[in-house]
Parts: structure tokens; sequence; C-alpha cells
């Protein structure tokens, strides 16, 4: 269930943001076109992932596609996470107390915070620096060359 609340997130914005990078409807709106344009399609979709549904001054997302989908994507992100969140939470009430023993791992100790920052850092980077490399490191590398758009 716990990999389910990790994979909801970018699961729904990498798969809407490659349909629409890939679809007709979901391109017609870019006023800049290139690695900027699937920029702003990434940040639209994590932005409604994340129930803000803001997007880039480019991105033209008041057309029946965006409209639909960045919808979907703030369902999906707020509803598809809880469900796997409760049900960890009534399996973990359901359980009986244990005492702590030599084999308990500490939570309060500056390892278990390295540990926890580690593996965040870890599933964020692996995520998303595809379609970060694809984007914005992918247009400065154009725009050091001379390339404008």
């Amino acid at each position: 269930m716990a990999m389910l609340v990790v994979l909801v997130f970018p699961l729904v914005i990498l798969v809407f943001t490659a349909i629409s990078a890939v679809n007709g409807f979901g391109t017609s709106s870019i006023a800049n076109p290139g690695p900027h344009g699937l920029s702003e399609i990434l940040y639209a979709f994590t932005s409604g992932a994340g129930n803000n549904g803001s997007a880039f001054g480019g991105l033209t997302v008041n057309t029946p596609w965006y409209d639909t989908t960045i919808g979907l994507t703030m369902l999906a992100g707020r509803f598809l996470m809880i469900i796997p969140m409760l049900a960890i939470a009534g399996n973990l009430a359901g359980k009986k107390y244990v005492p702590p023993s030599l084999g308990t791992f500490p939570v309060t100790t500056p390892l278990f915070t390295v540990l926890v920052i580690g593996v965040i850092l870890i599933v964020g980077a692996l995520t998303f620096f595809p379609a970060l490399s694809l984007g914005p490191i992918l247009e400065h590398l154009l725009m050091l060359s001379g390339k404008t758009f």
C-alpha cells in the first residue's frame, strides 16, 4: 500500500504529460514549442496533482483537453493517495502494541532522519529526472549552442 501512495503522484503526472505531449489536443495550445513546451505541460500537471491548478503563461490551459485532464489529475492526486493511506492507517490501528526491543529501529535518531530524506530525494530524482533533462536542461544546452525557438 505504501508503494501505491509513492507511485500515484508521479504516475498521474507523467502519464498525462506524455499523452499531452504527443497528442494534438495537448500541443495545440503551447506558445513555446520544444523543450520549454514540455516543461510547461509537466508543470501544469504537477500543479494539478498538488491541487493548485496553475500553469505557465505560455500554455493555454483553457481548452477542453486541459480542463478535463487537469481536473482528473486533481482528483487522482488527492483521492488516489488518500485511499491507500487510510488502508495503512486501518492496518496499523488493528495491530497490537509491541514494546521496543533490541531489534527495534529507533525513529528519533539523526540516522533515521538522514535515511528518510535520502529515500525522498532518490525517489523524486529517479522519477522526475528524465522529464527535467528533456525540459530545462536541454533548453539550457540549446541556448548555449545559440539555438532559439
